[in-house]
């Protein structure tokens, strides 16, 4: 029995789709070390104004690059920052 022909289209797709991204560093990371316990202070409101988009959502994981346990300190941060009127509940 003969062997197959291998197809050269598929074998240069399967080429192309493996890329491998950059991880994005954790924007919390305080000069490349994290804060011990995790704490976001609320009062910073540059840094909580980038965890948020225009709308006023706070962003999630994947887009901001946070880990899960950075993220979860942000996510009260924003909404502390929220109550306490630092930040608007809802964008433009």
């Amino acid at each position: 029995m003969p062997a197959r022909p291998v197809n050269s289209r598929s074998r240069a797709r399967k080429r192309s789709r493996v890329r491998s991204r950059a991880k994005k560093k954790d924007p919390i990371f305080v000069d490349g070390q994290r804060p011990r316990p995790m704490y976001v202070d609320y009062k910073d409101v540059e840094l909580l104004k980038k965890m948020i988009n225009r709308q006023g959502r706070i962003v999630g994981r994947r887009k901001s690059g946070c880990t899960a346990v950075s993220q979860h300190a942000v996510t009260a941060a924003v909404k502390r920052a929220r109550y306490m009127a630092l930040l608007p509940y809802v964008g433009d």
